[in-house]
C-alpha cells in the first residue's frame, strides 16, 4: 500500500510510531433526560454531578411564599481528570454558541431587561 492509500490518520500514526486508536459510540442502553439544574459534590478522589429539575412550589403551611424543590434525577461520578476534561469540552461549546448567538446571560434580571426591549 502506497503513503497516497492511506488515510491521513494512518500516515500520522506511522510518521509518529503511534497506534491509532478508533472509538465506538455505543448508544443502545443510554438514557435521556432533561436537567435544569446541577449540584456538583466533590470528594478528595471523586466528582459527583447530581443533575435534576428545580420546581418552585408553594412553601407549606405559608400560602405567600414559595420553595424550591431539587428533584434529582440522575448521578455522574467522574474522577478529576474526566471532570476537568469535560469542564474544557464545555466550555468550548459554550463559547461556540455565544459566538453565534451572543451572550448567554445567567443574571434572570439581565434576561428580563432585555427581552423588554
Amino acid at each position: 500500500m502506497s503513503d497516497s492509500d492511506k488515510s491521513v490518520e494512518e500516515q500520522a500514526a506511522q510518521q509518529t510510531g503511534q497506534q491509532t486508536v478508533r472509538v465506538r459510540i455505543d448508544q443502545r442502553d443510554m438514557d435521556s433526560s432533561y436537567a435544569n439544574s446541577f449540584r456538583p459534590i466533590a470528594s478528595t478522589e471523586e466528582i459527583l454531578l447530581d443533575f435534576g429539575i428545580n420546581q418552585a412550589v408553594p412553601a407549606q403551611g405559608d400560602s405567600k411564599s414559595t420553595e424550591i424543590i431539587f428533584k434529582v434525577s440522575s448521578r455522574v461520578i467522574m474522577n478529576y481528570y474526566t471532570a476537568k476534561r469535560l469542564a474544557i469540552s464545555l466550555s468550548q461549546v459554550v463559547g461556540q454558541y455565544e459566538e453565534q448567538f451572543g451572550e448567554i446571560k445567567l443574571n434572570a434580571a439581565d434576561r428580563r431587561l432585555e427581552s423588554k426591549d
